[in-house]
């Protein structure tokens, strides 16, 4: 089986493919200090727990944290006696190479986005993914991952609104009743939720006048089902976006070995 992992800014996802579906995925906050010897107790004890049987053969590491993927390997290595692909390294085959500046790093996660989005829809996309930061990934029709924009996600902006005015409370992103709040934290509330369904809004149509083709949007990430209540923006919304790309990419490169 393999064990398709998932490292971003604020979480890590731990997911495991029997072959023709995940029979389990766990979420676990991401530390750059945490052990292979802790992610193993970690996992092992939620493997017993939940009575997940699976014997792990095969790993694939898609982080945009470095200082996590030397333990993340250790792991792989050490308790499932397998060597890890890691998106992003040399040894790790794209089906399609990105399409960007010279010298350009292309985050491993919007990768495995642009890959699985296009398996799923086809190419000529724009990927809207909300985590730590709101990203938005162009896909090429024949799946190669093009261009972007990065803004600042959601939860980033809320954190930033209440440290810089300190009579401003912490709130949860939620949508407003209505736009005109009655008091601070609906305020708040309106303007986050609406703004960033208008940062979204506008980005999108500014990628697709540029693009100058008709584009899908699909979304992805904790907050897409939450602002895809305030707009018909998007096509699809996918919460295994990133899983089913590590999944492809792995198989690709067993394909090509």
């Amino acid at each position: 089986m393999l064990l398709a992992i998932d490292c971003g800014n604020t979480n890590t996802v731990f997911s495991i493919w029997d072959g023709t579906r995940f029979i389990a995925t766990w979420r676990l906050a991401t530390d750059h200090k945490r052990t292979a010897d802790e992610y193993f107790v970690w996992l092992s004890s939620l493997m017993a727990m939940t009575q997940t049987k699976a014997s792990i053969t095969e790993a694939i590491i898609s982080s945009t944290v470095p200082r996590v993927v030397f333990n993340l390997r250790v792991l792989c290595s050490r308790y499932f006696d397998c060597r890890p692909l890691v998106v992003g390294k040399p040894e790790c085959a794209l089906p399609v190479p990105p399409r960007v500046d010279v010298g350009t790093t292309v985050g491993p996660d919007r990768l495995v986005n642009s890959i699985g989005a296009h398996d799923r829809h086809g190419g000529d996309l724009i990927v809207v993914d909300f985590g730590t930061a709101t990203t938005f990934d162009v896909v090429a029709e024949d799946g190669a991952y093009v261009g972007g924009v990065i803004a600042p996600g959601v939860n980033l902006s809320l954190e930033a609104l209440h440290m810089a005015a300190a009579a401003l409370p912490h709130i949860d992103v939620a949508r407003p009743q209505k736009a005109i709040g009655t008091n601070t934290v609906a305020c708040m509330q309106s303007g986050v939720y609406w703004g960033y369904v208008g940062l979204v809004e506008g980005i999108v149509r500014e990628v697709r006048r540029e693009y100058a083709r008709p584009m899908k949007v699909i979304a992805t990430g904790g907050l897409a089902s939450l602002f895809a209540q305030g707009t018909d923006l998007f096509h699809s919304i996918e919460d295994d976006l990133t899983m089913h790309g590590l999944v492809l990419i792995n198989d690709f490169n067993k394909e090509t070995a």
